[in-house]
């Protein structure tokens, strides 16, 4: 029985060719969305969930509320985690890490080979209780327990040292020399990037500021004891740091700490202060797992409409079957298997397409993601629940429509629809109605994004991003000779200016505390510290609006001279920026937290954005620190960029010949902040292109059975001497009524959406009318031309012809 129901299917896909493609396509390209995105999906949620016993490890991070708001530093002091070892019974071990950019290159040398490497990571020696890699050669146990000590990624080892084992072998890290320990395997769901691991205390931290409360510089992960309520380690911990801030009076802000379940650091930190970690966004994973839902439902509507649309030409045929003794049953089951068979073709070409797509996929979200039913059951499994469900779900509705004619009336030749003679298909017209406004909010969200996204990479930023190459200091003699090497750079008539220091736009910045006087009392609070020398400013075209800048004819201004921005007016209470010169300031500065820099403002700069549009400007000191002489910047000319990197390699390879040059442009860092919007405006076209595609192939099925339905009324029509035009309006209207309905409920809903995604931005640009505008004119015409199309051809056929009995 069940084969005849097939043979059936297939002698109907056969015979009704056109109909059988556009419902074959749709739900390809819709199942075909769906994979990719659930493929997506799926590795994004993997993070981190390799680990065993990663349920019971949480990393600490910290609210920080000032009267600005409150904000989520990932970063902590480095006392929280003291306090969580030896004062906190929850706990079983703890690891910190220190902050430091992670993407940062590292020059590594091993015999003859030379390179540059990221991901260095320097941390406490508990860290791999904390995180047990598996390890391919050494064991974790004491690897790291020597200053000494590196362990290495099996990636890195095979680069540094082929496919030997390393263990016992040299290796040289910026010039520093390290004993390998150990390889661990590189696992690309951890949501740490890390290529190496050291042990911190090569850095040899005084005691006082590895017991600062206020020093937040790293990263700190706890494991839980089995059984413990981590959110009473929690809480215990938020009461400790309480009693320190209440002891510290004069700081305007509280830290509150937070336990973070470690497989959400990578979804849920998108939006954290001074992360480096690899962070996704769960807003992303969302928004695209409802797309793929919307294009599935678009291909599955399709479906229902096409079918019940063909009653017309099925009719007689249900008529005959019921009338030699057909049930219902048998009828359903009959509409059911053709429903599964082209659903089961169209999961063929989905699967196909998938694999085919899955790797330029790939290189876009830069992923490892594989696509293959035959190593992984699962997939299989996948597929065939989809072929059921998605059969099942579209064909449930046309099948019992098409198995409830009564064969008296269809053998007779009366009119039969869905929707009832002279009611109208209230069903029909609803997917339709659901359809249209499903891809008019897509597109209007298309257009917000692409509009914030043009926003993020065009808004004035306060300084000049342009032309400025961007290296860090490498070797001894340019550290110690760098006002020299500076003085060289700039005799190049190709190179406009030279700064060197700490705190460049789009790079590493410096969070640390700065003391104001106020009512004869010292206030602690909390800045953003930029390290400069005299050219930074110059460099990089910041606007002075009182004061003046850095000047080496006042000899002064090294050691007792800040300048700070628009917002550190108002956050420490200057008022305006003309009564903020001359206030006196104090910091306790770094490397000797004993030493209590004393100085004055002496210089106000507008704000100017140094980190992503995704955090406010923050209260910012520019102070002239030469022991955080890190980076070099240099302008370049326009029209002279080449001659300048020429020059700068020069002079680059007279000061420090043993290390390789290594070096980008500013403006690249920025381009870098915005890659996830970048690729989520992509994704969005693509997939807004797609459901518009699927929809409106539905669309031109059904504009072909209301052309074919109406034919006879056509014909008489054109008897009548009816134009061309009126024939073409009288079939379009209808349809366009229904992407207006449409329009009224995708409206208020896109801007709801589009209204909380731009909450997560600073800065970000009111939603445009005109967005809603284009996105209905836009369906309206595709809607137009699609359906304008198929009442063309039927007003243009022989009226004759149309008249002539079936």
């Amino acid at each position: 029985m069940f084969k005849n129901y097939f043979k059936v299917a297939y002698r109907n896909l056969l015979r009704y060719k056109g109909f059988s493609f556009i419902n074959i396509a749709g739900l390809a390209l819709g199942l075909t969305a769906c994979l990719l995105i659930g493929l997506f999906v799926h590795d994004e949620l993997q993070y981190d969930k390799f680990l065993p016993e990663g349920k019971r490890v949480y990393r600490v991070y910290d609210n920080v509320t000032t009267d600005d708001g409150t904000d989520q530093v990932a970063s902590v002091p480095p006392m929280f985690g003291t306090t969580m070892v030896n004062d906190l019974p929850e706990t079983e071990t703890v690891v910190r890490i220190l902050m430091q950019q992670w993407d940062a290159q590292s020059l590594v040398e091993a015999g003859e080979k030379r390179m540059y490497e990221t991901g260095g990571l320097d941390a406490d020696p508990t860290f791999f209780q904390v995180f047990p890699l598996n390890f391919i050669y050494g064991s974790p146990e004491k690897a790291l327990d020597d200053p000494t000590s590196i362990v290495i990624s099996d990636k890195f080892s095979k680069k540094v040292f082929g496919n030997i084992d390393p263990v016992g072998k040299k290796v040289s890290i910026n010039k520093n020399p390290f004993i390998v320990k150990g390889v661990f395997e590189t696992n690309p769901k951890f949501h740490l990037p890390i290529n190496y691991i050291r042990n911190m205390a090569i850095f040899q931290f005084p005691a006082e500021r590895m017991q600062s409360w206020g020093w937040q510089q790293f990263y700190t992960y706890v494991k839980v004891k089995p059984g413990a309520d981590p959110q009473l380690l929690q809480s215990k911990l938020r009461g400790v740091v309480k009693k320190q801030i209440d002891k510290d009076n004069n700081r305007p802000f509280n830290y509150e700490p937070v336990l973070q379940p470690l497989h959400e650091v990578h979804l849920y930190s998108a939006s954290f202060k001074f992360d480096q970690s690899l962070r996704g966004n769960i807003t992303y994973v969302k928004a695209l797992s409802i797309i793929a839902v919307f294009i599935l439902l678009i291909a599955c509507f399709n479906f229902v409409n096409l079918a019940t649309a063909k009653s017309l030409q099925r009719a007689k045929e249900v008529g005959v079957r019921k009338t030699i003794g057909a049930s219902r049953k048998q009828l359903l089951l009959q509409f059911l298997s053709e429903t599964l068979l082209l659903t089961l073709i169209s999961v063929v070409f989905a699967a196909a397409l998938t694999s085919l797509l899955l790797p330029s996929l790939n290189a876009f979200t830069e992923k490892e993601m594989t696509f293959n039913i035959f190593n992984r059951p699962e997939l299989l499994l996948l597929l065939g629940v989809l072929v059921l469900v998605v059969g099942v779900l579209a064909g449930l509705y046309p099948a019992l429509v098409l198995s409830g004619f009564k064969p008296v009336s269809v053998l007779k030749g009366a009119v039969v629809s869905d929707g009832g003679p002279g009611k109208t298909p209230w069903l029909r017209h609803g997917l339709i109605v659901v359809q249209f406004a499903l891809s008019i909010f897509l597109i209007i969200c298309a257009l917000v994004v692409y509009q914030q996204v043009s926003f993020l990479h065009n808004k004035d930023l306060g300084f000049n991003k342009d032309q400025i190459m961007f290296f860090p200091m490498r070797g001894q003699n340019m550290d110690k000779n760098y006002e020299t090497f500076k003085t060289e750079l700039t005799k190049s008539p190709a190179i406009a200016s030279v700064s060197i220091g700490y705190g460049f736009p789009g790079d590493a910045t410096a969070g640390d505390g700065i003391e104001v006087i106020k009512n004869g009392e010292r206030v602690h609070h909390s800045v953003t510290h930029l390290m400069v020398d005299h050219d930074y400013l110059k460099t990089l075209g910041l606007t002075l609006v009182a004061g003046r800048g850095f000047s080496k004819d006042m000899p002064t201004d090294k050691d007792a001279a800040f300048i700070i921005n628009e917002t550190a007016v108002k956050e420490l209470g200057f008022e305006t920026p003309e009564k903020a010169l001359g206030k006196p300031m104090e910091w306790k500065m770094w490397m000797d937290a004993d030493t209590i820099k004393k100085g004055q403002v002496i210089g106000v700069v507008k704000d100017f954005h140094f980190k992503s549009l995704f955090d406010k400007v923050d209260p910012t000191v520019l102070q002239i620190f030469p022991d955080a002489n890190w980076k070099v910047a240099v302008k370049m000319k326009g029209g002279n960029v080449a001659a300048g990197i020429n020059h700068v390699k020069q002079v680059w390879d007279t000061f420090s010949p043993e290390y390789p040059i290594e070096y980008k442009f500013m403006d690249e860092n920025f381009q870098v902040m915005y890659k996830a919007e970048d690729k989520l405006k992509s994704l969005l076209w693509i997939f807004t292109g797609m459901a518009i595609f699927v929809g409106c192939l539905g669309l031109f099925g059904l504009a072909a059975y209301a052309a074919e339905r109406r034919k006879k009324e056509i014909g008489i029509r054109k008897i009548l001497g009816a134009k061309t035009s009126s024939i073409v309006t009288l079939l379009s209207k209808d349809f366009l009524k229904l992407v207006f309905i449409a329009a009224l409920i995708a409206v208020p809903l896109a801007w709801y959406a589009m209204g909380k995604w731009l909450e997560d931005f600073a800065y970000r640009i009111d939603i445009p009318i005109w967005a809603f505008a284009v996105a209905m004119l836009l369906a309206g015409l595709v809607a137009f031309l699609t359906v304008s199309y198929q009442a063309l051809k039927a007003a243009t056929l022989n009226p004759v012809k149309n008249l002539r009995m079936d």
